[in-house]
This record gives structure tokens, sequence and C-alpha cells, in this order.
């Protein structure tokens, strides 16, 4: 069993998509292991997650994105889960998310100059999935 990180990102808490989120997540067969409701986190805890893209020039976008609302933080379990979820959330950019995935159904794509606001995230390796859940979950 594999198991990997997820963020129900602001924009899907605040559109009322958490539920759907996870019915999809159980209908895979996936196991939640872990589910908490974080108020807006810190910005210190967001620059730690995202500590590879600090030094972009869209990041204090994200940052501000990451921060504007409370999340859905949790662990899952399952067969090939980081693959499984990872083809579950669709493209990262709305507009290549194919019809279907959680971005392709219900991520719009950003206006000019903003963040994309893409519902959730998902770790994209074991060592990634290893890291995000000790830092959500230390």
């Amino acid at each position: 069993m594999e198991k990997t990180f997820f963020i129900i990102k602001p924009d899907g808490v605040r559109r009322g998509l958490v539920g759907e989120v996870l019915k999809r997540i159980e209908q895979r067969g996936l196991q939640l292991d872990r589910l908490e409701l974080r108020t807006a986190p810190d910005e210190s805890l967001i620059d730690k997650h995202y500590e590879a893209l600090v030094d972009k020039d869209f990041y204090p976008n994200l940052r501000n994105y990451m921060t504007s609302g409370p999340l859905v933080v949790g662990v899952i379990s399952g067969v090939e889960a980081i693959s499984c979820w990872r083809a579950m959330m669709g493209a990262t950019n709305p507009a290549q998310a194919q019809p279907g995935t959680i971005r392709g159904n219900f991520a719009q794509s950003p206006e000019k100059g903003k963040a994309i606001e893409n519902i959730v995230h998902g770790s994209d390796s074991p060592e990634s999935a290893e890291r995000e859940i000790a830092l959500w979950f230390s």
C-alpha cells in the first residue's frame, strides 16, 4: 500500500467541493487515513511546503492564494495511490485538464497575474509524499 498527501485548496473549500472530492477518493477505492480542516495556514508552512518554488516570480501570488482561507489536508493510501490520485486530479493548468478529472470538471482558468486556483494538490513522488505528510502532520 502506498500513501500520498493531498490538499483541497482554499478555492475548493470556498466553492463547497470538499464532499465531491472526498467522494471521488472513496469511490476510486482509496482509503482516507487522515483528514483535517485547517484554517488559513501561516506563510511559513506554505513556504516550507513549496520550498522549490519560493524564488519563482509567481510564488507571492501562490502564497497569497494558499493562505486565503481554510483548506483540507489529508493522507490517502491504496495501490499506486500517488499515480492514481494525480490522474484523478488532472493537469495543473485547468485549461489542459481533461473532463472527468477534478481540475477538468471544477478548476477555473486564472485571471492574468493571479495564481492558478486548481482545487487540489497531490504529492508527485514517494519522497514528496513522505516529506509533505511529515510537514503537515508532525
